[in-house]
């Protein structure tokens, strides 16, 4: 335990430790969700890339990739490593951007009870002013800063890292209207979140917003023929899904009736989806319409229906409800759905059914699970799914460990994390070349730097998970698992 509280202490710094609460280990047995809170914030600032405020908590990180944009002459310091590496993909970090902005909007309240609005919002302004300097025209969005391959061919912390930096965009001539329209959709929930406490801010944020809208609907083409480089890495499946995302937000944002058309008209509702992602969205934009249903805003008819409809099916499959489930469950109770950074399904299908479970207990509703006979899913029974997941991450599992870094007795100790598994700069200021860094990698010991709040990839189907850094695919963090995780434990601190 003694070694633990040291690893903590250098992770987050001493004046840190009191957000922590019983992350040391559950107080009582029981999942201790303020602490779990307070760690997926701290993730954040873990994974901020360029100039570190003042008030930055995470002390064994500093500056880096200050000069990121001069190539292109623009600014695009900021934003966020999507997960143990140094490039920026800018795909994986609007859809961050959306869901932490998401959350901020349904749950401010039990957030601000648990002290945490502040860092919640804060973690929505890092990525949402990157995103605003990265749309440095009307038709021109900066999509990816740094190159895959020259990245993963080293093991560098990011203070010190000397791969190639190059800007990609996109633009008329080379579209990306899914980016863009993801990019939309995360400046325009972004705007939604702060339009009560810096109305000047939300206005800004939202003109980027429809801009990048309008650039989205008049130039289509998926971005990653625009950029092969991104292909690699966060290959694009469409951008149907990206539009109405926007649309739905922007409807939110503005009740403009020209977003409302886009919601009423004939496009694609998306049908009954098997997950959340940073590369699917119809299931976000289903979630957000059913309410515009129940508050009278959309009419329950037509696209809007249909949408509606297919996040339904969607839930009563995940629950395990009806008869008719075709989602697969592993022997613990963990949401399965592929080997590769799973967990990152669990915590988006756990928000969605949380607050599909709110909505429809604002509106005093159900709903109706076919097959196998009609059954009743109460709003009770769908955040009782979403709580079963979040304690699956938090330890309640078969191995006995959270998935979460930093928080319980055991947790993964080996994360496949460049800045983690190197000794910080604070404390060993000489540099780590791009091939000598490996020497971390390759070694049995725990990561000297606790990256607190990190979600790793998860066990397999059968709840079996390799605390090994090389084991990428179940050791590896990223924005996009944690992020939504952020709303699912404010909404289990409210009961």
């Amino acid at each position: 335990m003694g070694s633990m509280v040291v690893r903590l202490v250098a992770a987050v710094g001493l004046a840190a430790l009191c957000f922590l609460g019983c992350a040391i280990s559950s107080c009582d047995g029981q999942p201790d969700y303020r602490a779990a809170l307070a760690n997926s914030l701290l993730y954040f600032e873990g994974q901020r890339s360029g100039k570190l405020p003042p008030d930055q908590r995470v002390q064994w990180r500093g500056d880096s990739a200050l000069a990121d944009g001069q190539d292109h002459g623009v600014d695009l310091t900021g934003g966020y490593y999507d997960s143990g590496d140094n490039v920026k993909f800018g795909l994986p970090m609007a859809f961050t951007v959306t869901m932490l902005a998401w959350g901020a909007v349904e749950y401010a309240r039990p957030l601000a009870l648990a002290g945490e609005l502040r860092h919640a919002l804060a973690a929505v302004r890092w990525g949402a002013d990157y995103l605003a300097r990265a749309h440095a025209a009307d038709e021109t969005l900066y999509v990816q800063v740094g190159e895959g391959d020259s990245d993963h061919s080293c093991w560098q912390r990011p203070e010190d890292m000397d791969t190639l930096r190059t800007a990609y965009s996109v633009d008329a001539s080379r579209p990306g209207s899914d980016v863009a329209a993801e990019t939309a959709a995360a400046l325009a929930a972004a705007a939604v979140a702060f339009r009560r406490l810096d109305r000047a801010y939300s206005a800004m944020l939202l003109r980027h917003a429809e801009q990048l809208f309008r650039f989205a609907e008049n130039h289509r083409g998926l971005y990653h023929n625009s950029v092969p480089d991104a292909r690699k890495f966060y290959p694009s499946s469409g951008d149907e899904d990206e539009l109405i995302w926007a649309a739905v937000w922007l409807f939110i944002a503005t009740g403009g009736a020209e977003y409302k058309a886009f919601i009423l008209g004939d496009g694609n509702a998306g049908g009954v989806q098997s997950a959340l992602s940073w590369d699917n969205k119809f299931l976000g934009a289903q979630a957000l319409v059913a309410k515009l249903i129940l508050d009278g805003k959309l009419p329950d008819s037509g696209n809007p229906a249909a949408m509606k409809q297919s996040l339904e099916q969607f839930l009563c499959d995940v629950a395990q409800h009806g008869g008719s489930a075709v989602a697969k469950l592993s022997p613990g109770g963990m949401l399965w759905t592929q080997p590769w950074n799973n967990l990152q399904f669990v915590t988006s299908a756990a928000f969605v059914a949380a607050v599909h479970a709110d909505h429809l207990a604002a509106a005093r509703a159900s709903l109706q699970c076919a097959g196998g006979g009609a059954a009743t899913l109460p709003p009770a029974q769908l955040l009782a799914f979403a709580r079963s997941q979040a304690d699956y991450i938090l330890g309640a599992n078969p191995g006995g460990m959270s998935y979460m870094v930093g928080y319980g007795a055991r947790y993964p100790a080996r994360v496949h994390h460049r800045g983690a598994s190197v000794p910080s700069i604070k404390y060993s200021p000489g540099k780590i070349t791009c091939k000598g860094g490996f020497e971390y990698f390759s070694r049995s010991s725990p990561n000297p730097n606790v990256l607190v709040g990190a979600i790793v990839g998860g066990p397999d189907g059968n709840d079996r998970y390799n605390d090994s850094r090389g084991n990428f695919q179940q050791t590896e963090p990223s924005t996009v698992t944690v992020a939504p995780i952020v709303g699912v434990l404010a909404r289990l601190l409210h009961n």
